[in-house]
C-alpha cells in the first residue's frame, strides 16, 4: 500500500519499549507494524540506553517514517523511575534527530483524550478503542504496544484537526536547543 505519510509512534520505557508504526493514505489511518522491546534482562542501564537507541535507528531505516510521535514524560513521585523513563525518550528522540525526523511529543493525558474522547481513560480503554479502529484482531500482550500505536494515532488526529501539531516539535538538535533555552549547558 501506498502512503502519504509514516508515523512512528514510541512508548518509552527503560523495562519495554513500545513501537509502533502507522501510515496515512489520504484521511486513513493504517497499522503497518508493531512491536515490543523488551530490556528488563540488561542490569546495565547505559547499555539499555543503547539498545533503545539501536532500535529505534533500526526501525526508522526499516520503515522510513516522515515523523517521530512520542509520550512526553510525566511527572511521578519516584524521581530515579523519572529519571531513567527520561533517559529512554531523550536516546530516542536522539535517535530521530540523528536521522533528520521531526519529533512531536505527547502527554498522556492529550493521548488518551485523542483516542477515546477522555483523558482519564484507562490503557485498557485505549486498546480496545484501537483494535477497533485499526481493525486490528486482539489487543497485544503488553499494552506498551499499544500506547506506542495510540501516540502515532495521536499525533494524525492532532495534525488531522488543525493542520497542525499544538505540541512540543523538534526538527533537529539545532531546533530542539532553540526551543529549550536552559535545558542545556555548555561546558
Amino acid at each position: 500500500m501506498e502512503y502519504n505519510k509514516i508515523i512512528l509512534g514510541i512508548d518509552p520505557g527503560t523495562n519495554n519499549m513500545g513501537i509502533g508504526v502507522v501510515g496515512i493514505s489520504g484521511n486513513s489511518l493504517s497499522l503497518i507494524a508493531m512491536d515490543l522491546l523488551k530490556t528488563e534482562k540488561i542490569d546495565d542501564h547505559a547499555v539499555k540506553l543503547k539498545k533503545i537507541f539501536d532500535t529505534v535507528l533500526r526501525t526508522i531505516d526499516h520503515f522510513h517514517p516522515d515523523e517521530l510521535a512520542i509520550e512526553s514524560q510525566f511527572f511521578g513521585k519516584n524521581v530515579q523511575s523519572m529519571l531513567k523513563l527520561g533517559r529512554a525518550q531523550g536516546v530516542a528522540i536522539a535517535a530521530a534527530l540523528h536521522r533528520d525526523i521531526p519529533v512531536f511529543e505527547y502527554s498522556p493525558r492529550k493521548i488518551k483524550q485523542s483516542i477515546t474522547g477522555r483523558g482519564n481513560a484507562s490503557k485498557e480503554q485505549v486498546a480496545a478503542m484501537l483494535v477497533s479502529m485499526l481493525n486490528m484482531k486482539s489487543i497485544p500482550d503488553y499494552l506498551d504496544i499499544t500506547d506506542a500505536i495510540a501516540v502515532a494515532a495521536c499525533h494524525f488526529f492532532q495534525k488531522k484537526n488543525t493542520g497542525t501539531s499544538s505540541t512540543n516539535h523538534y526538527s533537529g538538535w539545532k531546533a530542539f536547543v532553540t526551543q529549550n533555552p536552559g535545558k542545556i549547558k555548555n561546558k
